[in-house]
């Protein structure tokens, strides 16, 4: 077997190329789209370039077959606020083969080591957390858009390695054509008619306005419980709704303010996994006319939800439970949409956990974020979760 560094055109399109070699026969995989994984390894496109590097591998057998790949990087605004430096690992696609694995893996550590880096995360995104973070090992089914969806052979194929749970993190569904719970029902039109309390969705005429807003409580509320938690910047949130402006329902994308202060923020976008599966990853001409064609023909009857959050001092009033019941009047008259998929919470946010599940969701999906410490020896200390009942 021989290793080979992505370094030209050839190169990057077998790295794109080979999952959708690997998981032809599988009927639920999704292939991501070519250019949005490229522009993640785009130094013109991704903003992690400014403060880190990445570097990608592929693996060939004997016979000249690639059978592997990996992206190893460095993100130098948070690398060294851990007990090591600590590097990551992504993208991750192999064969059920431990010893074709592991070389990807000790090439991924060796390049790490060299930059005196002492762990890696894995798998990850070389970018924000809210896309291809995590490896799924519990819930093989239909993916969300930019959620991670391998085989289930990669779990044994990382902890034999040696890789540690640094945190798990669940996925939710919640079936909305059924009535929500009545005792959350009550809580919630309880707290939505309180008059200092108001509720707006995404309106394009006041983005610039509630994107400020949104960001204000994104980094108080995940500050207050997110290790080594790093800013949202605004300008990134403008770029991915530039990215789904083609999909997103406004009325999808919620703010609740107290007495005009932002207080609780919810993302959520229509799942276009369920027509970029016909896209095989290109969206060439005849593959745009079929895309507009499925939209217009609504066959996205899921959403992703995104992301929730209230700031600290808001937290346990009930506002979340507000901020559902206007998706609820949403869906009375969007009636396409079915269901929603929750992707992901990760078991340092107990909180959210228990709010997802007083709503009706149910535990579909587990994923895991791994690390490894090259010193074997090294004590392993994994995200504390916190203490309470929740």
């Amino acid at each position: 077997m021989k290793i080979i560094e992505v370094f030209d055109r050839r190169s990057q399109k077998q790295f794109l190329n080979l999952p959708k070699k690997l998981y032809k026969d599988d009927s639920f995989w999704v292939c991501p789209m070519d250019n949005e994984i490229e522009a993640i390894f785009n130094p013109k496109k991704n903003d992690y370039f400014n403060h880190g590097e990445v570097t990608r591998f592929l693996l060939k057998d004997d016979k000249g077959e690639f059978i592997g790949r990996i992206a190893v990087f460095i993100d130098r605004k948070a690398a060294f606020d851990f007990d090591q430096p600590t590097g990551g690992i992504g993208f991750f696609e192999c064969i059920n083969n431990q010893e074709a694995a592991n070389m990807l893996f000790d090439t991924a550590k060796k390049w790490l080591a060299f930059r005196k880096i002492e762990a890696m995360d894995g798998p990850i995104n070389f970018g924000e957390t809210d896309k291809y973070w995590g490896l799924l090992v519990d819930g093989f089914t239909h993916p969300s858009y930019e959620i991670a969806y391998n085989f289930k052979y990669y779990q044994s194929l990382f902890e034999t390695y040696g890789f540690q749970t640094y945190y798990n993190q669940e996925g939710f569904h919640l079936d909305i054509t059924k009535p929500l719970p009545p005792k959350f029902e009550k809580i919630a039109n309880w707290v939505a008619n309180k008059p200092e309390y108001t509720f707006e969705h995404l309106d394009f005429k006041q983005i610039d306005r509630q994107l400020g807003d949104f960001c204000t409580v994104f980094n108080e509320a995940w500050a207050s419980f997110k290790e080594n938690f790093k800013p949202l910047e605004k300008k990134y949130t403008i770029a991915t709704l530039k990215k789904v402006r083609q999909i997103i329902e406004p009325e999808f994308i919620w703010i609740a303010y107290h007495e005009q202060k932002p207080i609780t923020i919810y993302l959520m976008y229509p799942d276009v996994n369920m027509i970029l599966k016909h896209m095989n990853g290109n969206m060439h001409v005849f593959n745009k006319l079929k895309f507009l064609s499925l939209k217009n023909k609504k066959a996205m009857t899921r959403a992703r939800g995104v992301l929730m959050g209230t700031i600290p001092e808001f937290q346990g009033r009930g506002i979340e439970a507000a901020i559902i019941l206007q998706l609820v009047k949403v869906f009375e008259r969007k009636k396409q949409y079915t269901e929603i998929e929750f992707s992901w919470v990760a078991d340092f946010n107990p909180k959210m956990k228990k709010i997802f599940l007083s709503v009706g969701n149910k535990h579909v999906k587990t994923y895991k974020t791994y690390r490894y410490l090259f010193d074997r020896n090294k004590p392993f200390k994994r995200v504390p979760i916190p203490e309470g009942d929740y």
